[in-house]
């Protein structure tokens, strides 16, 4: 019986308590050895009572045994409930953009007899580039977070896939954009959630007059606005004379949270047309009217990547693509860029970094920021904190984070044998040493390690056919082993698959009939949960589940970056964007499309997802 109760207590505290009122139910008096520090005497009325170093045991010592298990039993309990929580707050669940998933229930074993959970609802409407997110802890249970085209956002039972909360009353999605981008276009780039005041942040683009981007924030357990939101970006982002455009840039980056500012990164639409730029805009989620910001003084510099903003716990990464009319002065394409809190940048050589061809680059429209920035640590190596670009040239390429160097050549380069764009890359790291990943346009899924050497090399590891042109993510039962790496057949077989991180064999090769998705969509990822991984496509969020069910995974986060020092330098470009107009839509749209800031709506709960007609799908674009 009192085993049975001590799981039930909260805190270490109650805990004791109980194991001393138990000892009190006892007529025995124990004595135990204990260490020096512990020497003195215990006394208290009716229980144990501890006396010298080897001091008898008097009693049964089986009463002691016992309450010794309770508050083993106890402590157990108490750290298990402590530490269980998942939640997968952002794109490829860390600031690092790493896509590992700490997952005790993914062995290969399980993960081979994958199948689809057919009892799970998913019903949302609109096309979905965003990856989900998935968030305990709140009133509702676990919840699965989507965004969609549509301007629609949705909070789904994790368990049965029927919505909890739904926002369709964002605005209206613009209906058609330049060049050859989504239409519809609404939220396209993957949300973030702060977990300390459970809200959630995403940008919208709203047909208005003009069309506008706006950032909002939501109470992630109810779907409420939060006063103060949204942020008209038109209205509060400028940098150095350069005013945002929303007409002219898209949102397809994951946003990132990084102490107390939410990062939201811009390229242009797929075509290059119009005057865009790279753009990064910093939003203080504890006062909205602190908006900063950062652009290429360039027109072009696009961020393209699925994965957005990168960051190592203290600094910011990008990887922008080509520039345009530059005479060949470098002003900020075909770069890593490196921006502090703000977000801010020195415009110092440790604060950027140029392949010496980036000229080339920009003339032949081969960006090197075909895929986002990826946060690699190789321990052993010199330098061992690095960041990863990805480019169209076929080219991967490793950076001292900690100084960028300018334009020169990389800490280490290696031909990758194939075009890489608009996706987010994985590390991970196993027995066998750092990997990074990633699927691109050749049709492979393809894995190479870092060398720990000095310098650090980029040399080839494995790679599998696989169509589609999907973001991977990894999954390891603790950090440490069982590592996979899984990727989905975006927009060509539809399916999940599953390979060894070290060897590249195939570990789930899509399942059968039951486990063919539909309405994928390019760059997108999935992600995983409680023995679950899901997945975001047209109208639809698809559950996978493994046999087993969905046990407790072991809490060990994936590997933290050392964060990066800021450098010294004096800063020679900050933003100082102030917020000049009051945001012009909120969370209620009216039918003319022209959004109104009250009242804010109280989404409630329905039983069944009623989707919209299914959108036309767009044109699928090439970057």
């Amino acid at each position: 019986m009192y085993l049975a109760e001590a799981r039930n207590f909260a805190t270490r505290q109650q805990c004791l308590l109980f194991a001393v009122a138990a000892a009190r139910k006892t007529d025995d008096r124990v004595t135990f050895a204990r260490p020096l520090c512990c020497r003195k005497p215990l006394t208290n009325k009716g229980h144990a009572v501890v006396t010298g170093a080897e001091g008898p045991v008097r009693g049964r010592m089986t009463r002691f045994i016992f309450i010794i298990a309770i508050l083993v039993v106890c402590l157990c309990a108490v750290v298990a409930r402590a530490g269980t929580q998942v939640n997968v707050t952002q794109e490829h669940n860390n600031p690092s953009r790493d896509g590992v998933y700490v997952d005790a229930a993914f062995t290969s074993s399980a993960a081979m007899n994958l199948t689809r959970d057919l009892n799970f609802n998913g019903t949302i409407s609109g096309a979905v580039y965003a990856q989900p997110l998935y968030i305990e802890g709140g009133p509702n249970g676990p919840m699965i977070i989507t965004v969609t085209e549509l301007n629609n956002v949705y909070a789904l039972d994790a368990t049965t896939g029927l919505p909890i909360w739904s926002r369709t009353d964002i605005g209206p999605p613009v209906p058609t954009t330049p060049c050859g981008g989504f239409n519809p276009t609404g939220i396209t780039g993957t949300p973030v959630v702060d977990l300390t005041s459970r809200r959630l942040f995403f940008d919208a683009v709203i047909n208005t007059s003009p069309n506008k981007h706006f950032i909002y924030s939501l109470d992630v357990d109810t779907g409420v606005t939060t006063p103060g939101w949204p942020v008209d970006v038109n209205a509060t982002a400028s940098y150095n004379g350069i005013n945002f455009v929303s007409l002219a840039q898209e949102e397809r980056g994951g946003l990132a949270l990084v102490n107390g500012i939410v990062y939201v990164s811009y390229s242009g639409y797929v075509g290059d047309c119009g005057i865009y730029h790279g753009w990064v805009v910093g939003v203080d989620i504890n006062n909205p009217s602190n908006v900063m910001a950062w652009a290429t003084t360039a027109t072009g510099g696009g961020i393209w990547g699925h994965g957005g903003v990168a960051s190592d716990g203290t600094n910011m990464f990008v990887v922008t693509g080509n520039t345009f009319n530059t005479g060949g002065n470098w002003m900020g394409g075909e770069a890593i860029i490196r921006l502090q809190a703000g977000p801010t940048w020195t415009g110092q050589p440790t604060d950027y970094w140029a392949p010496p061809n980036w000229f080339s680059l920009d003339n032949t429209d081969t960006d090197l920021g075909g895929v986002s920035a990826t946060v690699v640590d190789v321990p052993g190596a010199t330098p061992s904190q690095l960041v990863l670009a990805l480019g169209k040239d076929s080219n991967a390429y490793l950076v001292d984070r900690n100084n960028l160097g300018g334009i020169t050549s990389p800490v280490a380069q290696a031909n990758v044998a194939g075009i890489n764009r608009g996706t987010s890359a994985v590390t991970y790291h196993t027995s066998q040493g750092t990997y990074v990943g990633f699927h691109n346009d050749a049709g492979t899924i393809r894995a190479y390690k870092i060398t720990p050497t000095n310098p650090p090399t980029i040399t080839f590891a494995w790679s599998m056919s696989q169509t589609g042109r999907g973001s991977p993510w990894v999954t390891t039962t603790d950090g440490a082993s069982n590592f996979i790496v899984w990727v989905a057949g975006v927009a060509g077989d539809q399916r999940l698959h599953a390979y060894d991180g070290d060897t590249g064999a195939v570990i789930y090769a899509g399942g059968g009939a039951n486990e063919l998705m539909t309405g994928t969509r390019q760059w997108n990822t999935g992600i995983a949960a409680r023995g679950r991984i899901y997945f975001g496509a047209d109208n639809k969020i698809y559950a996978f589940s493994l046999p087993a069910g969905t046990p407790t995974p072991t809490p060990t986060a994936s590997p933290t970056p050392t964060a990066t020092s800021t450098p010294t330098a004096t800063a020679t470009a900050t933003a100082t964007a102030t917020a000049t107009a009051s945001p012009t839509a909120t969370a209620t749209a009216t039918a003319s499309g022209s959004p109104t800031p009250t009242p804010r709506p109280t989404p409630t709960a329905r039983p069944q997802a009623t989707p919209r007609p299914r959108p036309t799908p767009p044109p699928r674009p090439t970057l």
